[in-house]
C-alpha cells in the first residue's frame, strides 16, 4: 500500500482529507514542526494548526511547544485497534501504520538509518541472542534491563559480554545488582556521564543511537567489519579503558581466555620478558582464505608498533594501538597471529586461551 492509498483508507476511517494527509506525512517525518508538516503535505499553512489539534483530540498524535508548535505520532495501538475492527482494507492500513511507526525495513543494505531508538534496541536484541563470540555494549541501566534477557542468552552460550553502564541524561542511575550483572555479562564497568547507545556484535554488527540529550532521535545499524572496528576503538577508549569495574567473572586461574589479542598481549608481554613459557590455544581463521583454524603451541614473541610512554608493568593500550601480534610456535611450524582486522599476519584470532605458564 503506497502513501496515497493509505491516506484514502484513513479518510474512509473517518479522517478528513487534510487530517489523513497530515497524519501520513507525520508518520514519515517522525516528529516535526507544524510549518514543516504543512510544507511536506497538501495542508494549507493557515489550516495546519487546526488539523493537528483535531488529530490530537482524536488520539492520533500529540503536540508540544519547542519554539513553535511541533507534533509527533502517538503509539499507534489505539488507532490500530479501531482500524482492525473494520473491513480488510482497514486491516491492511493498520499493518502499514505499524510497519512505518516501529519497523523500518532494513532490507539487505549494509547500512540502515532508522528513525527511533526502539528500532535499534529491537535489532540489537535479535543480534545479541544470535552472537557466537563477543558482545561489547554501552547503555543506560534502563536499556540494560530491556536487553537483559538477550544478554543472559548470550552469556549462557559462552559469549564474552562486556557491558559499560552510564546514566541517562538528567537522571540518577539505579545500577543493576551484582546478581543481575553476573547473569548478563562477563564484565561490567561504569562511566559517570551520558553516552550514545552502542552495541558491537561478533566484530561485524554495529547498532548505534545518540544519547537522550541529542536534538534528533535516529539510529544506525551497520553490518560491516571495518565500521565495527572503528567503533571498537571508541568503545575501548571512551567506554572501557579508564572506567571503574563494577563486576567481573574473570579470575587468575588457568586457563584464561581472551577475545581481544591486545588485552592478551598486555598480560603476556611481562611473562615473556621474565622468560616464562606460555602455552596457548588460538581459535580464529586464516587471513588469506578465511578458513577457520585451531592452533596449539607456545607463544614465543610479541610485536607492537607503538612507543611506550609509561614505566608501568602493564603495557599501555596506546602502545598497542598500531600493529600488534604474537608469534605461536606449533608442531607444524611458527605462525604470526593478529587481532581484529588482521591483514599481514597468518591468522586472525577470535579467541586466545592461555593454557599454562611455566
Amino acid at each position: 500500500m503506497d502513501s496515497d492509498e493509505l491516506t484514502e483508507t484513513l479518510e474512509d476511517a473517518g479522517l478528513s482529507p487534510y487530517q489523513a494527509d497530515a497524519f501520513v506525512t507525520l508518520l514519515g517525518l517522525g516528529s516535526a514542526s507544524a510549518t514543516d508538516i504543512a510544507q511536506a503535505s497538501s495542508v494549507p499553512d493557515p489550516r495546519i494548526y487546526d488539523v493537528l489539534r483535531d488529530l490530537e483530540d482524536a488520539g492520533y498524535i500529540e503536540t508540544y511547544e519547542q519554539d513553535s508548535l511541533h507534533a509527533r505520532a502517538h503509539d499507534p495501538a489505539d488507532v490500530l485497534a479501531d482500524l482492525r475492527s473494520r473491513a480488510n482494507r482497514f486491516e491492511t492500513a493498520a499493518e502499514e501504520i505499524e510497519d512505518r511507526w516501529s519497523r523500518p525495513d532494513l532490507e539487505d543494505h549494509k547500512v540502515s538509518i532508522v528513525k527511533r531508538l526502539d528500532t535499534v534496541l529491537a535489532q540489537a536484541d535479535e543480534l545479541i541472542r544470535a552472537a557466537t563470540n563477543q558482545v561489547q555494549i554501552g547503555l543506560t541501566p534502563s536499556q540494560f534491563r530491556d536487553l537483559s534477557d538477550a544478554l543472559e542468552t548470550a552469556t549462557e552460550n559462552g559469549v564474552d559480554v562486556k557491558v559499560c553502564l552510564f546514566p541517562q541524561t538528567g537522571a540518577e542511575p539505579e545500577l543493576p545488582s551484582t546478581d543481575e550483572l553476573s547473569r548478563a555479562c562477563t564484565e561490567a564497568r561504569y562511566r559517570d556521564i551520558p553516552s550514545p547507545f552502542l552495541a558491537l556484535i561478533d566484530r561485524s554488527w554495529t547498532c548505534f543511537s545518540p544519547h537522550g540529550g541529542s536534538t534528533n532521535e535516529y539510529g544506525v545499524i551497520v553490518d560491516d567489519r571495518t565500521h565495527a572496528y572503528v567503533f571498537n576503538w571508541y568503545f575501548q577508549t571512551c567506554l572501557w579503558e579508564v572506567h571503574e569495574t563494577i563486576y567481573s567473572a574473570r579470575d587468575d586461574e588457568l586457563p584464561i581466555t581472551y577475545v581481544d589479542l591486545r588485552q592478551c598481549l598486555r598480560d603476556v608481554v611481562p611473562l615473556l620478558e621474565d622468560g616464562r613459557q606460555v602455552d596457548a590455544t588460538v581459535h580464529g581463521f586464516e587471513t588469506d582464505t578465511g578458513h577457520e583454524v585451531t592452533l596449539h603451541g607456545t607463544i614465543t614473541d610479541s610485536t607492537y608498533a607503538g612507543v611506550s610512554t609509561s614505566d608501568e608493568r602493564e603495557t599501555p593500550l596506546t602502545q598497542l594501538a598500531g600493529e600488534a601480534s604474537l608469534t605461536l610456535a606449533t608442531d607444524d611450524g611458527t605462525y604470526t597471529v593478529g587481532g581484529w582486522g588482521a591483514m599481514i599476519e597468518d591468522f586472525e584470532a577470535r579467541r586466545i586461551t592461555i593454557e599454562s605458564i611455566d
